[in-house]
């Protein structure tokens, strides 16, 4: 892939999957620290279930596995500049579509914390894609124009997270509406952000597990990808 202005960069994604079939697909951008145990274990449940599931990677290879403020780093450099990343999911999604395990014509993405964002994102693109799902992502839209969204979307958000507060929460809706989107929003009551993670335990921070938010917005997910992909 290559990226405007930082020159050739390798990215090494992951596809899941329990038969050579094509079979529907579903992306999944991880949080903040790139592609962890976290998002394979993902990938392994959603491929029981039938599906290819393809770990995005979006900082680039060499960075797999770098320490918290080294990720951190390079998702503020993409925060900054949303059309570089917008670049990215669509190479994502394009290189996915070419992989004989995937039926091209359905596929749907899932993201965690930036990863959440990261969904949203490719659904503000206009890429045509079955269905969006966000598990806490950041919410605040890019500054570009605006497209209309095409996917179905679900956004799955704690209440109490302190990186998408309410108002944030209004405006996606807001935002999805003149977009024409069909979407929907689940905010869990007292959770707070990362609910889906078990290794999030810092309470003081806003981020912290939630068994039951978890269990609950998986559930949910496994119906909204049923729905998408009947």
């Amino acid at each position: 892939m290559i990226d405007r202005g930082v020159g050739y960069d390798r990215f090494e994604a992951i596809l899941v999957s329990e038969g050579p079939e094509p079979r529907p697909a579903v992306l999944i951008f991880p949080t903040i620290m790139g592609r962890t145990e976290l998002e394979l274990g993902f990938a392994r449940r959603l491929a029981a279930n039938g599906y290819a599931a393809f770990v995005a990677d979006l900082y680039g290879r060499e960075h797999i596995g770098k320490t918290r403020e080294e990720c951190r780093g390079l998702m503020i450099a993409l925060l900054g500049d949303r059309e570089l990343l917008r670049q990215r999911l669509l190479a994502v999604l394009g290189t996915a579509r070419g992989q004989p395990e995937v039926d091209a014509r359905r596929v749907a993405a899932i993201g965690f914390c930036f990863g959440g964002l990261c969904a949203l994102d490719l659904a503000r693109s206009g890429a045509e894609v079955e269905g969006i799902a966000s598990f806490h992502g950041l919410l605040k839209p890019p500054p570009l124009p605006a497209a209309p969204i095409s996917a179905r979307v679900v956004v799955f958000h704690g209440w109490d997270d302190p990186l998408a507060p309410p108002a944030d929460v209004e405006a996606l809706g807001a935002e999805l509406s003149a977009a024409g989107a069909d979407w929907q929003i689940h905010a869990f009551g007292g959770v707070m952000h990362g609910f889906t993670n078990p290794n999030a335990r810092d309470p003081a921070a806003g981020i912290l597990y939630d068994a039951r938010a978890a269990s609950r917005s998986w559930a949910s997910l496994e119906a909204f990808l049923e729905e998408c992909f009947a």
